[in-house]
């Protein structure tokens, strides 16, 4: 029973009030054995009745509360190291995320404008390769007449042959490669029915007899107008005239 009345009153106070308590209980006891004849105050007895109770707590219990005190102590400090760790965590996941989503951001424009740049160089690499004639019209000999194949041979050696195909389906459909052709309604004229005929004298006088005079002016001009004959037969199709 006397073990059991112990337990029971150490729930009055945490073993560290109950250590200073004893410890003032301790010099007010030493003050009356040297003579001194003031009255013990309220606060001196109550520290006595505190050191009777950290008496009657056996050292084996008072370690225990000790333990129990520390663990308390420790779980509240790991409960709150983890909760900052979280928010840590959680903070450089989003700082890492912007950042990744700007460099991704400056990749796709640095990539848009590689290709962009990659494209014009492209178009006017084109471009030069469909002003750079592979024969001169002039290297022709003159002749009283043309056939189709003949014809067709001067621009397969006048036109870049990544343009040629593009360039036959506009004389294809403008005149089907007869060189004297004459619209009757318009008087558009040669191979590519050039409206008024006499602008292709801007190519050579004889515009009317030699084809490859027609062939050099209808290069020249689909290269100025267009930039190509592919962006002229692009726009024939869409219009059907060029």
């Amino acid at each position: 029973m006397l073990e059991g009345n112990r337990v029971s009153r150490i729930s009055v106070r945490g073993f560290a009030v109950a250590s200073a308590t004893a410890v003032t209980a301790v010099g007010s006891v030493v003050g009356v054995a040297s003579g001194s004849t003031a009255a013990p105050s309220s606060d001196a007895e109550a520290t006595a009745s505190d050191a009777t109770l950290l008496a009657d707590i056996p050292a084996g219990q008072q370690a225990q509360v000790q333990t129990a005190s520390l663990t308390q102590q420790a779980t509240a400090q790991a409960i709150q190291a983890d909760a900052s760790a979280k928010k840590d965590a959680e903070e450089a996941a989003r700082k890492q995320a912007a950042e990744n989503a700007v460099a991704k951001q400056k990749a796709a424009e640095k990539a848009a404008e590689k290709a962009e740049q990659e494209a014009k160089e492209r178009k006017e690499a084109e471009e030069v390769a469909s002003r750079s004639a592979t024969r001169d019209a002039s290297s022709f000999t003159v002749q009283a007449s043309y056939t189709t194949a003949q014809i067709q041979a001067m621009a397969q050696s006048m036109v870049p042959s990544a343009q040629y195909q593009c360039f036959s389906n506009i004389v294809d459909h403008e005149s089907s490669w007869n060189y004297t052709a004459v619209n009757a309604s318009s008087g558009a004229y040669g191979l590519f029915q050039a409206l008024p005929g006499s602008k292709m004298v801007s190519a050579g006088s004889d515009w009317q007899t030699n084809p490859a005079t027609q062939i050099k002016w209808g290069l020249s001009y689909m290269n100025d107008r267009y930039g190509s004959p592919c962006e002229a037969w692009s726009f024939w199709q869409a219009n059907n005239w060029y």
